[in-house]
């Protein structure tokens, strides 16, 4: 034991006195760490971000959504071209379901409606869908104010309506929506309840079922079908474009997730049986997306580490380097030492005690380095849009996330420290076998 701590203490005070070239060769190290630890912090970030995205959706919930199909293949009407078109699920599609997954813990059409929002000077395209109860735990929505659907509307075809968070904003920014009135097309709808933002879910939403959540508008399924109809109007520029589609969208609950693939498959061969060759219904199913976006982001993750990784080599490579030089340096040292009694072993411990802290120092300093560069960048990017000047540069919604994992910091730092003492093996090893009388001799 107190060979090992003097041999230490011995290290210690040789890095000490050449303190530049240290910290010099330890910089490999350091940024190799840092590279490591910030490339997957960025990497497990975006997955994060991805699967919580995703699992908003529902992991259990299959999403069958009406679309457009090529414009050879739409029933049209009218003079000119793309003026009506009929496409997607109809009533009887959503019948069929039903009696084919009669184990579904809930099965909740929504019917798009109306073509424009309006109050005042105010309007926006509609995002409005006649829908059930049922879509608040089936989507994962959760209600910020008032209240959401429920089976009295659903009876009594009540023109009440709840919004999401932006369209809210948009519409209401100093005042309070419920009790107040809105128009879909010509149609006043009264306001009873607002939900909460869905945050970043509101992007997968725009990017998994082609809207952002957070602009929907939903009544009573039943006000749907005998207020507004099947006819969807949209004008724009002195020209018009009717879309008649009985059902917009159907959300499966199914009842266990093991049983999310087996009736994912049942249901693509009932739609393509219904829909042949139309093209003009779509199948989303979360749960594959969520395993598929852990897998990209498993492959990310390793090649993030690879290449962060080579950083560390570069590192080793530079330790050897210094140690060997320093061998060649310190020869007459090493003479002096082996002459008044130390051993090969004794050199060999003193030159890897020095590359072993040299790389565990430097590991540290890279730990902490990554850490607090992983923690800027999250913190940052958000806040560059705000900056005078050079704001307008990036995208109002910049975001870059991070997450630093326990598991980076443990494995850069453990790898920081091996890299060291295998490459500084060599020259330790090439300093213990040094002649005695040869390096005394040595100037």
């Amino acid at each position: 034991m107190a060979f090992l701590l003097e041999t230490i203490r011995l290290g210690l005070s040789n890095l000490r006195l050449r303190m530049l070239r240290s910290v010099l060769t330890a910089l490999g190290i350091i940024f190799g760490v840092a590279a490591v630890i910030i490339m997957s912090s960025l990497g497990e970030g975006s997955k994060r971000q991805a699967l919580e995205q995703i699992e908003r959706l529902g992991a259990r919930n299959l999403i069958v959504r009406s679309q457009k199909p090529p414009e050879s293949q739409t029933q049209q009407s009218g003079q000119r071209q793309g003026m009506m078109t009929r496409f997607g699920i109809t009533r009887q599609d959503l019948e069929v379901i039903r009696q084919n997954f009669p184990d579904a813990e809930a099965i909740v059409p929504l019917k798009e409606i109306g073509g424009q929002i309006l109050r005042s000077e105010k309007r926006s395209s509609s995002q409005s869908y006649g829908t059930t109860p049922e879509l608040l735990k089936v989507a994962n929505l959760t209600v910020a104010r008032g209240r959401y659907l429920n089976d009295a509307d659903m009876e009594a075809r009540s023109m009440v309506a709840v919004v999401g968070a932006e369209l809210a904003a948009k519409f209401f920014p100093m005042e309070d929506p419920l009790g107040q009135t809105i128009r879909i097309d010509s149609r006043v709808i009264t306001i009873v309840g607002v939900l909460a933002p869905i945050g970043l879910a509101g992007g997968s939403g725009a990017a998994l079922i082609g809207r952002d959540l957070n602009f929907d508008l939903h009544i009573p399924i039943t006000t749907a079908r005998e207020v507004f109809g099947d006819l969807v109007v949209r004008g724009s520029s002195g020209s018009f474009q009717a879309n008649e589609t009985q059902i917009g969208e159907i959300y499966i609950a199914v009842a266990e997730r093991d049983r999310v693939i087996i009736d994912s498959q049942r249901l693509r061969r009932l739609m393509d049986q219904r829909h042949p060759g139309l093209m003009d219904v779509n199948l989303i199913v979360p749960f594959e997306l969520l395993e598929t976006a852990k897998k990209t982001a498993l492959t990310f993750n390793m090649v993030f580490g690879s290449v962060a990784g080579i950083s560390l080599l570069v590192g080793g490579i530079g330790i050897m380097n210094i140690m060997l030089a320093s061998v060649t340096e310190r020869t007459r040292e090493i003479g002096i030492r082996r002459a008044i009694g130390a051993t090969r072993r004794h050199i060999l411990w003193q030159f890897l005690v020095e590359t072993g802290v040299l790389s565990a120092i430097g590991g540290l300093v890279g730990v902490g380095l990554g850490v607090g560069g992983s923690l800027l960048i999250g913190w940052g990017v958000g806040r560059l849009p705000s900056l005078p000047y050079i704001g307008g540069l990036f995208p109002p919604a910049a975001n870059l996330p991070t997450h630093v994992t326990l598991w980076s910091i443990i494995i850069s730092f453990g790898v920081a420290t091996a890299t060291g003492l295998i490459f500084g093996l060599y020259p330790a090893r090439r300093a213990s076998r040094q002649d005695p009388i040869n390096a005394l001799r040595h100037d």
